[in-house]
């Protein structure tokens, strides 16, 4: 396992995280909640951001056993009753983060594509970056719209979900990421083809946009 290309790997992981929260914390602001610019999280400083766990090891290992690679930082602080629209603006505010990350990855893709970089032709660096960029982006992406709290995911479906699935999602939401792992861990293979066949779905969707 080449060293460098685990130093890469992270510093593509952190740049991806904080541009996701910091989405989350830009959105909120935008529909009057200004809890995360009071918190200082509207910057792109890592330590605002950064978990250790979430940001540096669980993707550190995941790459290393050759899994698709996703992780998360610090949640951004959003309060929920200063927003326009409540459910809707929540949804909204957990949207932007995924989109950050698909439009990340799309950008490098076109990027890549019209200057070759995807295909080899800056040499196999330059390949592997553009190659990490797009698909750790296209798990974060994936990975965190995972409808189960406290993922992004789960706050949209709140915000389309009927009355009465709302309290179930609720009462879940302090051992949400705890059934998240549960669930990585007993269905890791399935859960495993789901990520990449989504990464790899949404690559050809962007092969089709250019018409490759």
């Amino acid at each position: 396992m080449n060293f460098g290309y685990i130093i890469i790997v992270l510093v593509i992981v952190v740049g991806s995280v904080i541009l996701h929260e910091l989405a989350h914390g830009a959105v909120a602001y935008w529909l009057g909640d200004r809890t995360a610019k009071d918190a200082g999280r509207l910057t792109l400083n890592p330590i605002k951001h950064i978990d250790p766990f979430m940001s540096i090891l669980v993707p550190v290992i995941l790459y290393i056993l050759q899994a698709p690679v996703f992780g998360g930082a610090k949640p951004v602080p959003v309060n929920y009753y200063n927003l326009k629209w409540r459910e809707w603006g929540m949804a909204l505010v957990a949207l932007a983060g995924p989109l950050t990350n698909f439009l990340l990855a799309f950008v490098f893709f076109l990027i890549g594509h019209f200057t070759g970089a995807i295909y080899g032709a800056g040499g196999e660096l330059t390949f592997f970056i553009f190659q990490e960029i797009i698909f750790i982006n296209l798990g974060f992406m994936i990975f965190n719209l995972i409808p189960i709290p406290p993922l992004d995911g789960s706050r949209i479906l709140y915000a389309i979900a009927p009355d009465g699935f709302r309290p179930i999602l609720a009462s879940i939401e302090r051992y949400g990421i705890i059934i998240v792992y549960a669930l990585i861990l007993l269905f890791g293979q399935f859960f495993s083809s789901f990520m990449i066949n989504g990464m790899n779905g949404i690559v050809n969707f962007f092969y089709w946009i250019v018409g490759s």
